[in-house]
């Protein structure tokens, strides 16, 4: 897998995606088939939103409802490169792929 396949792993997804039927909650961007999302917490360095109080206590409760609908949520900030997102994203794909084949030889043996 090139660079450019890297890149494709995360710009096809869909942005602001609403994963919740009953708050307005979106993701940044969101694969809904790996339940996989990425968000990026803006103003963190101009006491934005993400970072003041209450902005701070909803975030927490969306991320928390995510993960208990089984979304894994990785964050970000503007300080983070590209690059970072990707081998994250990457990383976590290869991670599923080693639970799910392991959950396969688990599920053949029984």
């Amino acid at each position: 897998m090139n660079k450019s396949d890297l890149y494709d792993l995360l710009f096809d997804w869909e942005h602001e995606y609403r994963f919740h039927n009953v708050r307005r909650w979106r993701f940044d961007h969101a694969n809904p088939e790996h339940m996989l999302a990425v968000e990026y917490e803006g103003g963190i360095w101009t006491k934005g939103r993400h970072v003041r109080p209450m902005g701070y206590k909803n975030d927490c409760d969306k991320y928390n409802s995510a993960s208990l609908n089984g979304w894994t949520v990785l964050r970000y900030t503007a300080s983070h490169t590209l690059e970072q997102v990707v081998n994250d994203v990457v990383s976590h794909h290869r991670y599923a792929l080693r639970t799910q084949k392991n959950l396969d030889r688990i599920i053949k043996s029984d």
